[in-house]
């Protein structure tokens, strides 16, 4: 056989095992991965990238539980319900410390949306700045002490409630806690039950559109309260790379909400309250609860999980809060040691997030 027609036909095998490599490589069959969320901010960058197939693109095929809270979540992990989550900061070290959960990225900033209120005419808005470092903190010792307090516990409302009180020099055991689900807590104080009631977006916004007042914040007690993507840390050690995928189409939904107009972002976010939590907000609700939450680019978190010189910023925010809820009985100090050498929070699936291409979510 001449040489030219020889090469010829080499040229054509080799063009249909490409071309076969790349079939079988096309017709992989999807990586199901299950996935917890609230009815919240940090969930609609899942959804829109669900939505529009990003999920498919990258390999995988997610599906999205809807809990009340994070700690409900988490409850659910020792079963296999999920194997990533989108959970308080609270719920997300509990997890780690009970469940072997492990911290992998970080969703937003919610200290400004999680609120204590309070009616107008309660004693406790007429005293304002008993604390000089919080100046704009509402309450004292004598109008907070013995009142009973409407939240969801063991959640990041759960944390803002606390921060308030020891502002004021105040502990749980001074006032009455009441546990009852957001939607639940909100109609319940709106009835006239209990003296304060603590919510997280976009339920705060809905109270203080009912004329109640922000008795405090963790943001007005200088403390942030991060919104964290977590994993089974069984799952994602085993499947590391499914684990970055997972947290660039997370990211790829939250490039969609930086680059897209207020407007048009907007329309979507109430179009994913009425689909996925059931609820009608308005446009102007809506607004605002995009705008009181921080979101972070890939390149953000790379910095904030950075440990190139000692612990970094996500570590630090987790140890003062795992201190802060040993100082308060929440956890024990053998618990808070456990905790400390756990390496619960891990920057390494972020890294493999970063290294690898991935789409832009421009449309």
């Amino acid at each position: 056989m001449p040489l030219k027609q020889w090469c010829c036909r080499l040229s054509v095998l080799l063009l249909c095992a490409l071309f076969l490599s790349q079939a079988h490589v096309l017709a992989a069959p999807l990586q199901k991965v299950a996935t917890a969320w609230m009815g919240e901010q940090e969930t609609f960058p899942i959804w829109y990238a669900k939505e529009q197939g990003w999920d498919r693109e990258a390999g995988l095929d997610i599906t999205m539980l809807y809990f009340n809270s994070g700690m409900d979540a988490v409850n659910t992990l020792p079963a296999g319900s999920w194997v990533f989550a989108g959970v308080g900061a609270v719920p997300a070290l509990l997890g780690a410390l009970r469940y072997d959960m492990s911290v992998i990225s970080m969703c937003n900033d919610e200290a400004q949306a999680n609120a204590v209120l309070v009616r107008p005419d309660s004693p406790i808005a007429r005293v304002k700045g008993y604390n000089s470092d919080c100046p704009n903190l509402l309450g004292s010792p004598k109008t907070v002490k013995g009142i009973t307090i409407l939240t969801t516990t063991i959640s990041s409302s759960h944390y803002a409630l606390s921060t308030w009180l020891a502002a004021l020099g105040l502990t749980e055991k001074d006032v009455t806690i009441k546990n009852m689900e957001q939607a639940s807590a909100l109609a319940a104080f709106e009835y006239g039950i209990g003296d304060a009631v603590v919510l997280w977006a976009p339920l705060t916004y809905v109270g203080q559109n009912r004329g109640w007042l922000v008795a405090s914040t963790p943001h007005m007690t200088g403390h942030p309260l991060p919104l964290l993507l977590c994993a089974s840390k069984r799952f994602a050690e085993k499947h590391p790379d499914i684990t970055a995928r997972f947290i660039q189409v997370y990211q790829r939904g939250v490039e969609y909400m930086k680059n897209t107009p207020m407007d048009k972002l907007v329309t979507d976010y109430l179009r994913f309250y009425s689909n996925w939590a059931g609820a009608e907000y308005t446009r102007k609700l809506a607004e605002r609860d995009l705008k009181t939450h921080n979101i972070y680019t890939l390149s953000d978190l790379e910095r904030l999980f950075d440990t190139s010189n000692g612990p970094s910023q996500v570590q630090q925010w987790f140890t003062h809060l795992a201190e802060f809820l040993a100082s308060s009985g929440r956890i024990s100090h053998q618990e808070l040691e456990k905790l400390h050498g756990s390496g619960y929070v891990t920057s390494k699936y972020l890294k493999l997030a970063a290294q690898t291409p991935q789409p832009s979510a421009a449309q």
